[in-house]
């Protein structure tokens, strides 16, 4: 969900990744329903609103509550827009609370927004000190910093090697544990410089750890991955979702969901007749931002757009 925002006394300015990629891919039919299940500040939901007719649904969800209150303002301005807070795993139970028999298409855009990155005080970035929290929602769950000050040095590591993909996992985490309590993004950071741990010239050296924890914070992948399966099966014949991902752990995660619709497994030795079909079709299978656009919007470097489209 990672985009281009600016906020001042006069405008705020907030650019989606992919955005045309996406809508052109998702959208099938313009008296549908909808849904956009990561609504953010509405970038991708307002581009499918300007193709849908008068008659389209477009329901819009998202956990975050300033993201929620966005959604809120937008439907007394467009009747076709319906907000519901909540996360990916509640998708079926929402969609039943509106009678939504099967969608024409779902957008899901995922990870942390710019909105998010650049406030301190919700603690996502590592360049600005503020509470050390990560909660997608902040009025829900545990925060960073209640679960870095009590999670164990065995468990600790395996988040910040499966989540984070960081190779110095076992010497940050033995420097974060030493220098525990912590309460803000500023001490995370400083923990993490004392490790001492070879650095990646690419990347800041508390990249990957603030990924892996925000993503353990928020169930992220689970949530990805129930969201994946909620959605497909509310999704119309024809209907298609579309994923938009920003690094390598959730692309696979989308990729492998998708290729087990599209070929989906069968057990060894059964004899199967014909072509096995799966539930699914590529519309897109790998979309990234070309040149341009990255050159616009530099956070959107690493987006990665999938699409699949459900088939009887």
């Amino acid at each position: 969900m990672v985009c281009l925002y600016r906020d001042n006394a006069k405008m705020t300015h907030h650019i989606p990744v992919l955005q045309d990629d996406m809508v052109n891919a998702v959208m099938t039919d313009p008296d549908g329903t909808y849904l956009d299940a990561t609504f953010g500040r509405g970038g991708h939901a307002r581009a499918l609103l300007r193709q849908l007719s008068p008659k389209a649904t477009l329901l819009v969800l998202d956990r975050d509550p300033d993201a929620y209150r966005v959604a809120i303002d937008l439907s007394r301005e467009d009747s076709r827009v319906h907000p519901r807070r909540g996360v990916f795993s509640e998708i079926n139970s929402i969609l039943s609370s509106n009678r939504c028999v099967g969608l024409s298409g779902l957008m899901m855009d995922i990870g942390v927004s710019s909105p998010q990155l650049d406030d301190p005080a919700r603690g996502f970035s590592f360049m600005r000190s503020g509470p050390l929290d990560m909660r997608m929602d902040p009025e829900s769950g545990e925060s960073a910093a209640s679960w870095l000050n009590r999670v164990d040095l065995a468990d600790l590591i395996k988040v910040l090697r499966e989540l984070g993909d960081e190779k110095n996992a076992r010497s940050i985490a033995k420097s974060i544990v030493n220098e525990r309590p912590l309460s803000t993004t500023a001490e995370l950071v400083s923990a993490i410089n004392s490790a001492g741990s070879r650095r990646d010239p690419r990347k800041h050296s508390a990249t990957r750890v603030f990924q892996a924890v925000r993503m353990h914070v928020n169930d992220e992948l689970v949530e990805l991955k129930r969201g994946i399966e909620a959605g497909f099966h509310r999704l119309a014949d024809g209907g298609r979702i579309g994923v938009l991902t920003f690094h390598s752990i959730e692309h696979s995660v989308v990729r492998q969901k998708f290729r087990s619709l599209v070929r989906p497994e069968l057990p060894r030795r059964l004899p199967v007749r014909g072509t096995s079909l799966g539930r699914a079709t590529y519309v897109v299978k790998a979309k990234r931002p070309d040149a341009a656009e990255t050159n616009k919007n530099p956070r959107s470097r690493g987006a990665l757009l999938q699409v699949v489209e459900r088939i009887e």
